[in-house]
């Protein structure tokens, strides 16, 4: 706010002619006492020597924010503080200036025996009205500065699916931090509304990287943020979006119930895009992990009729749910529902979405959904008897960078490993071979710690 400060200089005249504010001595004598200079009680505070001074001459106050703090500083009460802030009743004045920490002081009323009268005040009161002006209409961006942003946004979005977590993971870190600044400054509201739209996007991104590492708790403290920016944008579509994230990190967390709920929690918000089929499909995989067969397959089918009413695009890459992702999810939630006729349709469901996927431009292709549907796959075969089946889907997710290997595929990889493990399959020298090709991979690292952040 450093332009208030020259905008303010337009009061200067009028306000020493007024003789507004007198200079707190006995702020000065209790700094003192307590063994502080100006400095270095700026520096404990974290604000410039020159705001210490304009507190203490009487040109500006300490924000009410800042008071507590101040307090502490001179081991006063918040209550004590402000007898200290009130005039000391000394006789020298100085003008009132506002600064970056301080807030403009109200202009008293006029005392029936001023010298200036009524024409003075009414020039400070026009003065006031001036510096208001600037305030109102300075801003830190500019339509293009956020066109911008939206285009970064929605590169990193559909450069999430085909890359690897640590060739975006600075971007998105870097561009959410450059977002989370602007909002401290001042912006029109349009402006505002929409950096907040953004910073809820970008939060989203980072949800994801922390859900595909296996870090649930930093996801969920991500999620928890864009649901905050998506309040304050008035954005139901991203409200819709950020139900489905939360509803991924309780289904990884192994809390169906919860999950189901909260992709419930987000249709009332669903737009016109494909965030309905993702919500439904989301609630499917989950109720089938509870064994919820009649809401599993009612969602299924719900989802699929949600597709085809789709009007609106939406933004690229994790922000939007392809027809291959909605089969790759309905084969895993009618894997789970255990009969033959739905493991049946699960080989369907899930062979037809790595088809989408491969016949897709690369760009589109995601690594983390291919593998999801392979492993699919890979048990369908299994509860059939079919380990020829079992191997050769099997190549394929182990032959995968470890960098590919998400928390969600490494935790497929290990519930193999355990079911290859059980007695049925002890006699079998095939499934021995693919437990230990298991086990082997799963000793690998694998994508589980975040690349580090630039110095």
């Amino acid at each position: 706010m450093t332009w208030l400060v020259a905008a303010a200089d337009e009061l200067t005249y009028h306000w020493r002619a007024l003789g507004m504010a007198a200079r707190r001595s006995r702020l000065v004598q209790r700094r003192e006492a307590v063994g502080h200079t100006q400095e270095s009680l700026a520096e404990i505070l974290q604000v410039d020597r020159s705001t210490v001074g304009r507190w203490e001459s009487g040109r500006g106050s300490p924000q009410p924010w800042m008071r507590p703090r101040l307090a502490r500083a001179l081991r006063l009460s918040v209550d004590q503080l402000a007898d200290l802030l009130a005039p000391s009743g000394s006789t020298e004045t100085v003008p009132l200036l506002a600064g970056d920490d301080d807030a403009l002081a109200p202009v008293p009323a006029m005392r029936a025996d001023h010298g200036h009268g009524l024409v003075a005040a009414v020039a400070v009161d026009s003065a006031e009205s001036a510096v208001f002006l600037r305030f109102a209409s300075a801003s830190n961006v500019d339509d293009t500065l956020l066109e911008q942003i939206d285009a970064d946004i929605s590169r990193l979005a559909g450069d999430y699916v085909s890359k690897p977590v640590s060739e975006v993971f600075h971007d998105i870190g870097t561009l959410r931090r450059g977002v989370f600044d602007l909002l401290h400054g001042r912006q029109h509201p349009y402006q505002t509304s929409h950096l907040y739209l953004q910073a809820g996007r970008l939060c989203g991104l980072a949800t994801h990287v922390a859900l595909d590492l296996g870090q649930y708790t930093a996801a969920a403290t991500h999620s928890r943020t864009a649901w905050r920016c998506a309040e304050s944008a008035g954005h139901d579509g991203l409200r819709a979006w950020i139900r489905s994230v939360q509803s991924l990190i309780a289904y990884w967390q192994h809390d169906h119930r919860q999950a189901a709920e909260l992709a419930r929690a987000g249709l009332p918000y669903a737009d016109d895009g494909t965030i309905a089929t993702r919500l439904l499909s989301l609630e499917a995989r989950a109720a089938a992990a509870l064994g919820d067969h009649v809401s599993a397959l009612r969602a299924v089918e719900a989802g699929e009729a949600a597709r085809s009413t789709v009007a609106a695009v939406d933004l690229p890459g994790v922000f939007t749910f392809p027809e291959a992702k909605q089969f790759a999810y309905a084969g895993t939630a009618l894997l789970a529902l255990g009969s033959q006729a739905h493991v049946n349709r699960a080989i369907e469901a899930s062979s037809r979405a790595i088809a989408m996927y491969e016949s897709a431009p690369q760009q589109e292709q995601s690594s983390g959904d291919l593998l999801a549907a392979h492993l699919d796959l890979v048990n369908a075969h299994l509860a059939h008897g079919d380990l020829d089946g079992v191997q050769e889907k099997l190549s394929v997710v182990l032959a995968a960078a470890p960098g590919r290997r998400t928390a969600s595929i490494s935790s497929r990889l290990q519930a193999l490993s355990t079911r290859l493990a059980e007695p049925a399959y002890a006699g079998s020298p095939i499934v021995l071979t693919l437990r230990e090709n298991v086990r082997e991979a799963c000793s690998r690292p694998a994508l589980t710690n975040p690349p580090e952040l630039p110095q």
